[in-house]
């Protein structure tokens, strides 16, 4: 298969979990991928797992100098790309009552602020026809409880995947975003549970989906290569859902 050949995508957060699973795909597509992440040695190993077609630059997508820096990096390696896949976040789950203002601002500046910023810094390298695509979640529009950041700044990139829609239209530039339900990746290691709590609740969201399971990255990354080939160009300013059907009950109590 050769949907992507010849693209250049740019994934931030490639290194792990759907942005890594993206890049697979899309270079098994024929495209040439940059990914970022914020660990060089997690960005190394991916780069190595990706083989010759794949670029690691080490980028905070919150450091807006970062960015700047990753733009310039691209222009010189390749002028101009096809592909933007914003899919770098992080996830952060407490009650609304406890919430700080660190909590807030570190939620907000990586999975909003961070991907704002990147959007709106490579739109000069954008081809014209090109595609972006932001990861957002159904999160966004479930009202998922200890959510309210998260949930906030995902609905955020809906917002701004219309609104980008809109305005870059005129370049025949598609901009859609992507919501996943229960994703099988790291991040579930890393909400700081022990076994028993995470295998809980991972029990009590698997048998919320009406199909029984989590997805996976895989799965995730076939929509996104989808959305980001010629195939889909009629396709702008578009929330899809991959869920297995969850966003059709009620999330969680």
């Amino acid at each position: 298969m050769s949907t992507l050949k010849n693209k250049i995508a740019v994934i931030t957060g490639g290194n792990s979990g759907i942005g890594l699973a993206t890049a697979a795909e899309f270079i098994a597509q024929g495209a040439k991928v940059v990914i970022t992440g914020r660990k060089q040695a997690a960005i190394d190993q991916a780069v190595k797992e990706l083989g010759s077609n794949a670029t690691g630059v080490l980028a905070d997508t919150a450091n807006l100098q970062h960015t700047d820096a990753l733009v310039e990096k691209v222009k010189a390696l390749y002028g101009s790309i096809d592909i933007l896949f914003i899919n770098a976040g992080v996830g952060n789950f407490f009650p609304l009552e406890s919430a700080t203002e660190q909590q807030f601002d570190q939620i907000m500046g990586i999975n909003y602020k961070g991907a704002y910023f990147t959007l709106s810094k490579f739109i000069p390298l954008l081809k014209d026809g090109a595609s972006v695509i932001l990861l957002s979640s159904v999160s966004a529009t479930t009202g998922m409880a200890n959510s309210s950041v998260y949930s906030g700044s995902k609905a955020a990139l809906n917002s701004l995947a219309k609104v980008a829609a809109t305005e870059l239209a005129g370049r025949k530039i598609r901009v859609n975003s992507v919501s996943p339900g229960p994703i099988d990746t790291p991040i579930m290691d890393k909400m700081g549970l022990d076994a028993a709590t995470r295998e809980g609740f991972a029990g009590a969201i698997r048998n919320s989906v009406p199909l029984k399971r989590f997805g996976s990255s895989t799965e995730v990354a076939k929509l996104v290569a989808f959305l980001a080939s010629d195939d889909s160009h009629f396709i702008t300013g578009t929330d899809y859902i991959v869920d297995g059907g969850i966003s059709i009950n009620a999330v969680m109590p």
